[in-house]
């Protein structure tokens, strides 16, 4: 967040329950949209945060017309929806703190307890 600070206002997108069940399946997501929302909105770098209900924010950014798309570095600009509509600058991956990268760790970990 501190690196899209750097060329601005921070509008995030975020996914809403909806539309992350869609994406990732039934037992997704861990935290619902509002709480995932007020853990952003206290990240100082975040000036609002905007639910969308879409599979993609495509919608959300034409509306917005930001000047500019940040993303992770495991996209290339020209796969990131809305590239089309503004410039994007990608941004090195921060490794190890993916939800997904989490989920894997807690199961290798997990113990069965049998009662």
């Amino acid at each position: 967040m501190e690196f899209s600070k750097s060329f601005g206002e921070v509008t995030v997108g975020l996914n809403s329950d909806e539309s992350v069940k869609r994406l990732k399946g039934e037992g997704r997501p861990f935290n619902s949209q509002e709480n995932r929302k007020r853990v952003l909105e206290s990240i100082r770098y975040v000036d609002r945060v905007i639910i969308f209900d879409e599979d993609t924010p495509y919608e959300l950014i034409r509306l917005l017309s930001p000047d500019l798309i940040v993303k992770g570095g495991d996209y290339l600009a020209s796969d990131v929806v809305g590239a089309d509509l503004c410039p994007v600058r990608i941004f090195d991956t921060v490794q190890g703190f993916s939800t997904t990268m989490t989920l894997g760790k807690m199961n290798k970990s997990e113990k069965i307890v049998e009662s």
